[in-house]
């Protein structure tokens, strides 16, 4: 097939727009999009340090090539590199996400749960079994990774949460009946760095195809204990629809940002907890899995 814009050979297929695109037209189409994000939701100012969360696979590898692509250049703006270690074996390799961070010049940060919690997940999953790693792992790392960059001096963390993820999300939480979660919107709060996720409107496979065009090194393994994921089943549910009905993850994420309630009306605003001086709503949960694990 031909690019729809030039005539020349396409590398992709838009269903829901049904445009054939040729790589630069791709290329460019997504960076607009992503770029788009950021102005609508204002998540990149003068002054920002942004810290990239890496993982080392696909999502977070394109990431950290667009936005040194649009900001690495500028003098009022500075980008950084954090990986969380889980501590799962043979799964999480770091110094393979060092390899990118390095490769685009970006200064590479890692933490570990064994340093900062004196367990790992696998030590979670042999004590507690496995069928709650993953809101377990969720919890550490978020609050990890909050307590990295900010020590870091990081003003905004850059997440490679794509379309998919985003949908995901928003399914699973009307799952759950989690009407708390699903219009709660991000408050500031001193010691919480704000989250920012560009390629919220941008398919899965978009974001796959342009880290393979853009990206060397990145690896793509799956969690030995994604296997009891919520998640894994809203995903197949979810992309069987999809198939059908193209414009479906599109109209979960403006639904997901509809419901989302003004922040002055919002009564989750988070406290910070005594225990680890980080920003939580409600009980730290982060507290209460080390409080569990030692005993």
């Amino acid at each position: 097939m031909k690019c729809s814009k030039c005539g020349s050979d396409a590398i992709l297929f838009q269903n829901y727009s049904g445009m054939h695109l040729c790589e630069n037209h791709f290329i460019a189409d997504f960076e607009s999009r992503a770029k788009k994000a950021i102005r609508k939701y204002r998540w990149i100012s003068q002054g920002d340090r942004i810290a990239v969360a890496m993982s080392g696979g696909k999502d977070s590898g394109a990431l950290l090539h667009f936005l040194t692509k649009v900001f690495g250049e500028r003098r009022d703006t500075g980008i950084i590199a954090i990986s969380i270690d889980e501590g799962i074996q043979g799964y999480r390799d770091i110094e393979a996400v060092r390899h990118i961070a390095e490769s685009y010049n970006v200064p590479f940060h890692s933490a570990s749960f064994k340093d900062s919690y004196g367990f790992t997940l696998d030590d979670i999953v042999e004590r507690q079994g496995d069928r709650i790693s993953c809101s377990r792992c969720g919890v550490l790392r978020r609050h990890l990774l909050n307590k990295t960059a900010r020590e870091l001096g990081a003003t905004k963390i850059a997440l490679g949460f794509n379309l998919d993820d985003e949908a995901q999300s928003v399914l699973m939480n009307a799952l759950r009946g989690d009407a708390v979660t699903l219009t709660r919107r991000q408050v500031m709060r001193e010691g919480f760095v704000p989250r920012i996720r560009p390629f919220i409107n941008l398919p899965e496979r978009e974001v796959a195809l342009y880290a393979t065009l853009n990206v060397e090194g990145f690896v793509e393994v799956g969690c030995p204990y994604s296997k009891n994921a919520l998640r894994a089943d809203v995903r197949e549910i979810l992309n069987i629809y999809n198939y059908r009905h193209p414009s479906t993850k599109y109209a979960l994420v403006n639904l997901g940002e509809e419901l989302k309630t003004p922040a002055e009306d919002n009564r989750t605003e988070p406290g910070i907890c005594p225990g680890c001086g980080e920003p939580s709503f409600g009980e730290c949960q982060a507290c209460r899995i080390v409080k569990e694990m030692k005993r």
